[in-house]
């Protein structure tokens, strides 16, 4: 089998590379992709999938638009979004654990008139009412348009499109939008984040440098698609690599998950600390026997979760850091260079500055760029505008909000995000570093920290948790085992029986601090 070139993928589209694979790894590969639907699938297959539904949603939209898709994990839902843009559409996926309002907001940002959805998931997921509650967009479902696919069209696919599949679709440009996703809005409203085909093979292309993954490695993914991690870790990255995946509905069900990584025999799981800790409490060692490779991102590792797993499972996690803005993978750590605490090295051809804050005396916020940057955002205030990517470290540069240390190595250290630093007492304090100490105490419980304003200090720390017993004087043990100040300590501890939390599995700070102003 010839040798992928890695370089190739960001000067193509998804389209183009869908169909390098399936002239790679062939059209008859069984199993290739699974899916709970349940449906096993081969590239001949997926390819099929793709034109069909880049056909028929082509004759409801226009070029260009702004195409909503609300699906759940399955290789349908790949083959709608490589079909909409293949045919010059826009998919923008949506985070059906949103709720109406987060929906609403995200198509208000991106210009969304009309939905893709399918009637049966819906009402699967109980998400009927929600999706019907969306106002000023019309829904199109799946098993509608399956009916309209008529004899001419099946012609045309079977005799002419499967064979010459690039002269099939309209010739595409790399640069234009493949995808937008939305940021979770754990501090704010969501943005759209707008990603060119460039940017995600761009993605793809860099992780295959330092992961050379291949036919012979399965990956189970249970993250959500509209999530970035989800979508070029978990489907873009087999997709190309020739890599086998077995789709998974939901990240949710921590019985289950585990069970299914035995029998399936995966090798790789890309997931979140939160989730991990969940898997670790219900997985016996033969369930996760087979895994190779367990890659945490989308939030901090936490350091009880590492722990469990190499002395229940013998495996070490490789902690990464990625962002929605850089289609997301950024850094990550390696089997053979694993530097736990950090989150490994950058990938190649992307570049950082970490420019100084005042106040903090170690690190920096970061600032990066390179060919996985996205084009820009949409803004709630500018619906639709694009507004590419500029930082103080100039143009097309992001700023990521995050405050890092790069060591002598090129190993990256994230402290935290620059709004979630307290000034406590005249003295910067991060948010993150008193949810560490939290879980070192009580690593089973759910754990979250605000800053709230305090007379004569200026911010006082609270903790939000799940642990009734948890008390002031054995978070100040920990931290004095740890070597921490006492400053970074809560000075209120607020007893909760749940956490608000996004799909992700990540606190959802916003409405927790809406829930703070109105007690």
């Amino acid at each position: 089998m010839a040798r992928m070139d890695t370089a190739e993928l960001g000067r193509g589209t998804l389209f183009q590379a869908l169909v390098a694979a399936v002239r790679r790894f062939g059209r008859h590969t069984p199993a290739q992709w699974e899916d709970p639907v349940p449906g096993s699938y081969g590239y001949g297959d997926l390819l099929k999938m793709t034109l069909a539904l880049g056909r028929l949603t082509a004759r409801l939209t226009a070029p260009g638009e702004h195409v909503g898709v609300l699906m759940p994990n399955v290789a349908a839902t790949v083959a709608l979004v490589i079909g909409l843009s293949s045919q010059r559409r826009v998919p923008c996926l949506l985070n059906y654990t949103a709720g109406t309002e987060g929906m609403q907001n995200a198509c208000r940002v991106a210009g969304v008139r009309q939905i893709i959805t399918s009637r049966a998931f819906l009402e699967k997921a109980q998400l009927t009412s929600q999706a019907e509650a969306l106002s000023g967009v019309r829904l199109i479902c799946l098993e509608d348009l399956r009916r309209r696919f008529g004899l001419a069209d099946k012609l045309w696919l079977m005799g002419y499109a499967l064979w010459f599949p690039e002269r099939a679709v309209a010739p595409a440009d790399p640069e234009q939008p493949a995808v937008v996703l939305f940021t979770s809005g754990t501090e704010g409203r969501p943005k759209g984040v707008v990603l060119s085909h460039r940017a995600l093979l761009a993605n793809v292309a860099q992780i295959l440098q330092i992961f050379p993954f291949g036919p012979r490695d399965r990956i189970f993914n249970c993250l959500p698609i509209f999530h970035s991690f989800g979508l070029t870790a978990g489907t873009l990255l087999p997709l190309v690599s020739g890599a086998r995946l077995v789709l998974y509905a939901t990240p949710l069900h921590y019985k289950a998950i585990p069970q299914l990584i035995r029998d399936k025999a995966c090798n790789t799981l890309f997931s979140t600390s939160t989730f991990l800790h969940h898997y670790a409490r219900h997985a016996s060692p033969e369930d996760l026997q087979s895994l190779k490779y367990v890659v945490a991102g989308a939030e901090k590792l936490a350091e009880p979760v590492r722990q469990v797993w190499r002395e229940r499972f013998g495996i070490d996690i490789l902690e990464g850091y990625g962002l929605t803005e850089l289609a997301p993978v950024v850094a990550v750590n390696l089997p053979e260079s694993n530097r736990p605490g950090t989150v490994g090295r950058l990938l190649p051809g992307i570049e950082a500055r970490v420019l100084p804050v005042a106040g903090i005396p170690r690190g920096g916020e970061l600032h990066l760029r390179g060919p996985n940057l996205m084009s820009g955002y949409y803004r709630p205030e500018a619906p639709g505008v694009l507004e590419p990517p500029r930082s103080e470290a100039g143009e097309g540069w992001h700023d990521t909000g995050d405050v890092a240390e790069l060591d002598a190595d090129g190993y990256l250290s994230i402290q935290g995000r620059l709004k979630r630093f307290a000034k406590v007492a005249g003295e910067q304090v991060c948010l993150d570093l008193a949810e560490a100490i939290a879980r070192a105490v009580s690593s089973e419980a759910q754990h979250a920290t605000l800053a709230v304003p305090e007379p004569g200090r200026g911010e006082a720390i609270v903790l939000y948790t799940t642990d009734p017993a948890l008390t002031r004087e054995r978070l100040a043990a920990a931290a004095h085992r740890l070597g921490q100040p006492e400053i970074v300590l809560p000075r209120r501890i607020v007893h909760r029986e749940s956490l608000p939390l996004l799909g992700t599995g990540k606190v959802d700070y916003r409405r927790l601090s809406r829930e703070e102003q109105n007690i």
